[in-house]
């Protein structure tokens, strides 16, 4: 679906971010992924895709930095020869009640999760508009949508994102751009999996299908997002959430 096209994941190391990889990947894409922290986990990533046939790059580096990801764009291009689409996936928590929350708390996550969008987003547009082709895909969260308690940061972040996507998507749907976006809802990764089991069972339980989802619900929708199957869709929010939340 995707044969020697070429893109950008931030954040692709782990939970969804890897998933997304390795979806892409399989689909023919060539890959080049960001991450913060873990070579062990980024070097594996890249020895897994290698097994397979495919081939990747990785950069270290934080998307809070402007500049870092304009140099990782420029790196892309020239490692791979263009750039074709991107996913804006790196994201953050700093989860506490609001009267407790710290100033740095506000600031770290919408530095990473917001900032982080804008500045990959604004490092590849030019790219985009020059050939007149390009697709990015961001991922929300429903956060962004219906609001969570102890999650006041979070959600603004989120919320942003969407708002991001929607005025972005208008402005350059005239140089054939696509730009969409996803809210997951609860999904199996290490941001949950650091809940308290009670915690756990009542969102489950909350879910209309009754199960969290998995990183490859979200990464198959990003490929066909990515693809030509969904040409005509730009400017949307899709819900992957198991019929959590309902209304717009």
């Amino acid at each position: 679906m995707l044969k020697d096209r070429i893109g950008i994941v931030s954040g692709g190391t782990r939970g969804i971010g890897r998933a997304i990889v390795k979806e892409l990947v399989a689909a023919g894409a060539k890959i080049a992924f960001t991450y913060v922290k873990s070579d062990a986990e980024a070097k594996k990533l890249l020895q897994e895709i290698a097994a397979a046939g495919s081939e990747a790059l990785s950069f270290k580096g934080d998307v809070r930095d402007y500049d870092t990801c304009r140099d990782f764009v420029e790196q892309v291009k020239a490692y791979f020869g263009g750039l074709d689409f991107l996913v804006n996936n790196a994201g953050i928590t700093r989860d506490k009640a609001f009267m407790t929350m710290e100033k740095e708390d506000w600031k770290d996550v919408i530095d990473v999760n917001l900032t982080g969008c804008f500045n990959m987003a604004r490092s590849c547009i030019v790219t985009f508009l020059k050939q007149k082709e390009g697709n990015i895909v961001n991922i929300s969260s429903i956060s962004g949508i219906s609001g969570i308690a102890r999650q006041v940061n979070y959600s603004a972040s989120k919320a942003g994102i969407i708002g991001l996507t929607r005025a972005l998507a208008q402005e350059v749907a005239p140089y054939n751009i696509r730009v969409n976006c996803i809210a997951p809802g609860f999904i199996e990764t290490d941001m949950l999996g650091i809940l308290k089991e009670e915690l756990k069972d009542k969102f489950r339980r909350a879910v209309p299908l009754g199960r969290f989802g998995n990183p490859q619900d979200i990464a198959k929708t990003v490929l066909f997002l990515l693809s030509e199957q969904s040409n005509y869709i730009t400017g949307q929010v899709i819900k992957v959430d198991g019929g959590l939340h309902t209304s717009n």
